[in-house]
């Protein structure tokens, strides 16, 4: 049998970490070493995560000086880092360096949008902070596992969730050529999306049965959209981006869309879909819209597409905790250790979520 894959999670109590602890429970290589959390060292795992309770009854959340004692004593552990922006890369970068120091070789994959960006500058300009370690930026690359055959880092960003959803949708109008390069996105995302920390955007009396948006055509995620569409089309694009937030737990509906370059109709931008990710066993491209509830908790995601001959619109939905953010990163693992991509992913959505 193949030895199983020791693997640390660091920023422990959040929905990111809770949902990668669910993967990796049901994964067949990938085995829970260490759950990091500065705030609830040796606190059981299932007082924060009660639906765990079932596999990870006994385990606590360890400190960072016991997840440094683990790194040094395992020759090539998986990473995944679900800490919050701007205290992610400070942290990895501490532990990669106690790892280098022991000569073992992590892999790692950092949700966080700490490495997201090609340079230290561009990252301070959106998050109005320094970069907590702007010599690692080059081990890391920032795309969705659709969109790079080739991996030629260390180490992988994971883009945010709605970053996912708008990717899988305009990156293929952007490599085929066929719109101009000014995209129009609105999308509507789930409350879970803004974290485990309640605030008002996310109590529940405020967002049920409600429908807003908020930091119109000024959000975080356009800039981080427009650096890994050129990274996987070589197209400098402009987004113009309206996210909404919606009145359920998970999932995110993105609807993209832009100008055509010369007349082409539904079935043709279909089936530019379909051949675009025709090796992609996450992509479902459908003739019908695509609804929140046929991926809301999977890793996949389902793709559509109408065109009039002058604009067309590619709607997207995922779910952002899994396929927008854990469930990718532990596609890109799975890459990254050489196992099949679709390990311990391919569990349907419910569809009654």
């Amino acid at each position: 049998m193949t030895p199983r894959i020791p693997t640390i999670v660091l920023g422990g109590t959040g929905y990111v970490a809770g949902e990668l602890l669910r993967l990796i429970a049901g994964h067949p290589q990938f085995e829970l070493a260490a759950i990091m959390s500065d705030s609830q060292p040796g606190e059981s795992l299932s007082k924060a995560f009660p639906h765990l309770a079932s596999v990870y009854a006994d385990t606590r959340f360890k400190s960072q000086s016991e997840v440094e004692k683990l790194l040094a004593e395992t020759p090539q552990p998986a990473l995944f880092s679900a800490a919050p922006h701007g205290v992610s890369a400070a942290l990895i970068d501490s532990l990669l360096g106690v790892a280098a120091k022991a000569g073992t070789r992590p892999r790692v994959v950092d949700i966080s949008a700490d490495f997201r960006y090609s340079s230290a500058q561009a990252y301070e300009a959106v998050y109005k902070h320094p970069h907590g370690a702007p010599k690692r930026i080059a081990e890391f690359t920032c795309a969705v596992p659709e969109h790079l055959k080739q991996l030629h880092t260390t180490h992988v960003a994971h883009p945010g969730c709605f970053a996912t959803a708008t990717l899988l949708a305009s990156v293929p109008l952007l490599s085929l050529g066929v719109t101009s390069p000014t995209l129009f996105v609105s999308g509507v995302t789930g409350s879970t999306g803004a974290g485990r920390k309640p605030i008002e955007g996310t109590h529940h009396p405020v967002r049920h049965s409600d429908l807003y948006s908020y930091n119109a055509l000024a959000h975080r995620h356009a800039p981080e959209i427009a650096a890994c569409a050129k990274v996987a089309s070589g197209v400098e694009a402009d987004f113009a981006f309206v996210p909404h937030s919606g009145p359920f737990a998970r999932g995110i509906h993105v609807t993209v869309q832009a100008a055509l370059k010369s007349a082409i109709d539904t079935a043709k931008i279909l089936g530019a879909l379909r051949e675009f990710y025709a090796n992609c066993p996450f992509i479902r491209v459908t003739d019908q819209a695509p609804r929140v509830k046929e991926v809301a908790t999977s890793n996949y995601a389902h793709l559509s597409a109408v065109a009039n001959g002058r604009t067309v619109a590619v709607m997207c939905v995922v779910d952002n905790l899994n396929k927008g953010a854990a469930g990718g990163a532990v596609q890109w693992m799975n890459r990254m250790f050489g196992l099949a991509e679709t390990a311990g992913l391919t569990a349907p959505a419910p569809g009654w979520t």
